[in-house]
This record gives C-alpha cells, structure tokens and sequence, in this order.
C-alpha cells in the first residue's frame, strides 16, 4: 500500500540538559520530554547530539561498557514508540564495523528504522571528535518518516564545505533537521543563523536547528534552538539558557505548476512555534556563567559552596553569581584579614554578603601568616621582603578555604577574572585554588559592566535577591590585593581599559605586536603583557576550570607550550 504524504507534520523540538556519562539519567529526560510532546499532538521528537551520552563525552567513548549502555538506551527509545505515539531522533555513539560514530538513532512504530553517521568531524577550538570518532563511510540519504522525506545532518555536518545538505537536498529532502551541541560564546547565535542561512539558500529546504543546553565542565550550552524557512527567514526561535520541549507545527505549501523550486513541487512552512526574545549581550553573559556555576556544582554533586569574600569586584560578583544559581543557603562566604585588609574592605564585603542574604564568616589570618613567617625567618635571613611574604597571605587564605571545603564538602569557588590569569596576577596555592571559576574568562573590565548590570537586573532563573547586590564602593574603588600598605593593582599592572584591550589583541585575535602598537599603544608595555602571558601558562594550566564566555578560553581554545622561548619583536 502506497504512505500517502501528510500535509501537516508536528516537530517537537527537545532542547534539555542531559549530563555525560548518566546514560539512564538522559534516557528518563528522552522519555519524559517525547511524553510532554505526544500530549502536545507531536509527530516527532529532535533531541541534540549525543544527547543519551551527554555532549562531549570526550574519553568515555573509548569504553566499550559505556557504548554498550548507549546501544541499549536508543533500543530502549525505541520500543517506546510503538504506542503509536511519536517518532524520535536521539544523538548516540555507536560503533559499527566502520568505527565508532557519532551518530542519530531514528525510530518510529517500535523498532529503530534509520541510523545517520556524522560526516564531518570538528578538531578545533573546543572539539576533538577525531580522537575517539571516526567520520560516517558514506553519506546515506533522507529518511521517510510516515510520507515526509527528512534530511538529517549531524552538527559540524552543515559548519563545513562538504556539501552534506545539498547531497540531502538533490537525494529528495524535504526538511533537513539537525542535532547540535554548539557551546555558547558570546554573539554565537548570530554566528548560527548565517551557517543556516547558508544552508537554507544552496538548498531551498528549511532547516531545523536543534541545540543542547547547559553547563558541561567549562563549555555552556544555551540552546537557542530555532528554524530557518525556505525564504530564508526565521520560522521560530527557542529560549537561550532554559530547557523547554516546543511543538512546532509544518504546513506542505503546494507550488503551483510551472512554479520555480530548485528540488521539490512544494515545501514545508512553519506555521506555528516560538518565537522568545533572545538575551542582550551583558544578559547572555551573566546568564551563561550562571549556569555554568549551577550545573558544575550541582551535577558533580556538591550540596554548597564557599568563596572567599575580600570586599573586592571579582569576589562580589562570584559570590552575587553563586547566589543567583544556587541560592543564598547553599554559599558561604568568608572574610579573612591581615593587617592590610583595609577597614572599607571589610565593610564591603559585609554589606554584599547582606545585600544578597548568604552567610558571613571572618577568620583572621593573622596568627598563621605570622606563624609561616617565623618559621621561615632563619631559612630568610639577610634577604629583603617581598612578594615572597604578600604571597604568604594569599597562601593563609588558600589553606582555610580548603580546610573549610574538608570539614564540610563545600566546594571552594575560585575568583580570578580572565586580565589576571592572563598575566599571572594571581597566587598559586593560595587565591587560586577551588574547584570551579565562573568568570575565569571575563576581562576584568567585562567583571566590572557585567556588575553594574546585575544591580539593575534580576536575570530569569535567579535565586538572588533584586536590588545593589555589589555595593557600589566596590565597583567606583581602585581594586587591589591589599597585601602590602596602599597597594593598588595598577601599581605593576597597565590600566586595565589598556590591559584588556591588548589582552584581547593577543590572545582572542592572535594579532602581532606591531599591529596592536598600531592601535595606539606603547610598544614597551605591548612587550611586556606579551612576556607576562607567555611565562603565566604553567600556573594557567594548574588554574581551576571556569566558565567559557569568549571565541578562545584558556584550556580547550588557546593551547599554547608552557616551556616557550618565542617573543614577538617584529
């Protein structure tokens, strides 16, 4: 008997936040979400990339018990659809006598009627899929879904030049739907809507763009999800940083004869779905390091977490982000000062743990920096003070956060920004220990707007309070490590408008050093961020994990030798 083609066909799109390694866990998410869709009157359910093994899954696809229990999830999706309810495409590895794949299970009436190989694999910036996948031997063409031929590259699949789309496109798609696991930086989603635009335009064929949210070690998913219509426009778009299933709804438009179509006699229209307003950039920002912080925390099972509170911008606002995503019972703050700790400090940080409700704990470090000190002194003797003892201090603190962290499992959160771990602006052992950075990748003037901004907002999804939860005498006062009397930061650092904007120079656009003298700095001072970041990588790479906000973090996108004996001089 001859499928006759629907003329309506419901998309959900599954747009979740699975977590690597839970296999069963993200096989219960798979279910509950295609529950919510068949009584939505879906069709059909687009999960993201991997989705039953969470994305990356990096080394983990080197197990074969871990495979195996993907298999046997996507068997068990599988069966689920013979309740006549509808179909899924859910993101798996599977290893097959071709190698292991990146791929998609399709399954529809109880059994699995389709399996897709991603093609084109990413080994770049944050991917490394060549080191545990091996690309699909052969490009396979559209699947029937009861009448409707879809199309279905796998992520990387519509980014590169390898024509998959038009191959799909000339082989009779209809609809090209795609599973992705795009990591957020910032303007990312504009960055997405030319790629598929790009697409739409050299195939006709509208386009479905499915993407996985949260927080995974230091990359964010913000799903975002969205289509592109055959005109080229957009057909719906999802919510940024917010798990959500929506039904969206396709209409077959009939062309009329003699019509021009490059593929088909009609296409599909989307005639119903959401259309979310996406965050402004300091909304993105603040939201994506929001979550990041919650989803490290919470799915690597930490009941709370600790901070260090100076009275400085940097802890303010880790502090403000650990509230907003976990709630001000979970963090616990901690003032510890030497006699350098000015009194308007300590009167900052009190009145931010106030502001936003969190517990306030001072321990003085007086007693142990001395005690370090005289136990040093013969070991020192006939050498001058200097940054060996400041250094002493930030040790103390290190020690006390870990003690803290040992007796009651809270997780220490590490606050330096992205300028200081840049040039080394930071104590190893001391202010950099903890277990996770929210805004290891924020220049120190991005902390400063991104500060401003939060004491005029409350982003969706926070816990915190609104109102000024970062005093504002910490953010108008010259920050400083107060580890010496009347030390300020810009004492051996440049102006941080100027630090950051060479930073970003060197380090996000590879730019050389006569191109960013053009830009109107010194060269002396050019020379001399170039060597502090060169020489600043062995503590980067014993730094804590942290939020990716940037096109090039430090860690997974800018991955340079720590032993580096190259200066740029022209």
């Amino acid at each position: 008997m001859t499928q006759t083609a629907p003329d309506i066909l419901r998309i959900a799109v599954a747009q979740l936040n699975p977590t690597v390694g839970d296999v069963a866990g993200n096989l219960a998410k798979a279910r509950e979400a295609r529950a919510d869709a068949a009584r939505q009157g879906a069709d059909l359910v687009l999960y993201t990339e991997l989705f039953l093994a969470g994305y990356p899954p990096e080394d983990l696809v080197l197990k074969p018990a871990f495979l195996k229990a993907c298999e046997k999830a996507a068997q068990d999706i599988a069966k689920d659809t013979a309740d006549g309810g509808p179909g899924v495409i859910i993101g798996t590895p599977l290893k097959r006598k071709s190698g292991t794949h990146n791929s998609i299970v399709f399954a529809d009436g109880g059994k699995i009627i389709a399996e897709r190989y991603k093609l084109d694999l990413p080994n770049y910036g944050e991917f490394d899929e060549k080191r545990v996948f091996q690309a699909g031997p052969e490009l396979q063409g559209p699947v029937n879904f009861r009448g409707v031929r879809l199309g279905i590259p796998i992520c990387e699949d519509i980014w590169g030049d390898i024509a998959v789309c038009e191959t799909l496109a000339e082989s009779g798609a209809e609809i090209l739907l795609v599973p992705n696991g795009s990591p957020y930086y910032r303007a990312k989603i504009d960055v997405r809507h030319q790629v598929v635009i790009r697409q739409v335009i050299e195939t006709g064929l509208p386009m479905i763009y499915a993407n996985q949210l949260g927080g995974q070690d230091e990359l964010i998913f913000d799903g975002a999800s969205f289509a592109i219509g055959a005109d080229k426009t957009l057909a719906f778009q999802m919510s940024q940083f917010e798990d959500a299933v929506a039904v969206t709804t396709w209409k077959r438009s009939r062309v009329a004869a003699g019509a021009q179509n490059a593929n088909n006699s009609d296409h599909w229209v989307c005639s119903e779905g959401p259309m979310s307003k996406i965050p402004e950039r300091e909304e993105a920002d603040y939201r994506a390091c929001m979550l990041g912080l919650r989803d490290y925390v919470n799915k690597n099972g930490f009941k709370n977490v600790v901070l260090g509170l100076s009275g400085g911008i940097d802890s303010a606002i880790c502090a403000a982000l650990a509230v907003d995503a976990l709630g001000e019972e979970r963090l616990r703050t901690v003032m510890m000062p030497y006699r350098y700790t000015s009194k308007d400090s300590l009167k900052d940080a009190e009145d931010c743990a106030r502001a936003l409700g969190c517990r306030y704990d001072i321990v003085p470090i007086f007693e142990p920096v001395e005690g370090f000190r005289h136990a040093l002194t013969q070991l020192f003797e006939g050498t001058q003070e200097g940054i060996t003892e400041e250094n002493l201090q930030s040790r103390a603190r290190g020690t006390i956060l870990m003690a803290i962290s040992n007796k009651f499992g809270s997780m220490v959160v590490t606050t330096g920004n992205k300028s200081e771990m840049s040039v080394g602006y930071a104590t190893l052992y001391g202010d950099m220990n903890g277990g996770f950075n929210p805004i290891k990748d924020l220049y120190k003037m991005q902390v400063y707007t991104l500060s401003r901004w939060r004491n005029s907002h409350v982003p969706p999804g926070a816990l915190g309070p609104s109102g000024e939860v970062i005093p504002k005498n910490i953010i108008d006062k010259a920050p400083s490590a107060e580890l010496r009397e009347n030390q300020t930061d810009q004492d051996s650092l440049p102006p941080y408008p100027v630090l950051d904007d060479i930073l970003e120079c060197l380090v996000e656009n590879e730019m050389s050093v006569d191109d960013i003298v053009a830009r109107g700095h010194d060269r002396a001072t050019v020379n001399r961020v170039e060597h502090l970041l060169y020489i600043a990588e062995y503590k980067r790479r014993q730094a804590a994990p942290g939020v990716k906000i940037t096109r090039k973090n430090f860690g997974r996108d800018r991955r340079y030798p720590i032993t580096n004996r190259f200066r740029d001089r022209g």
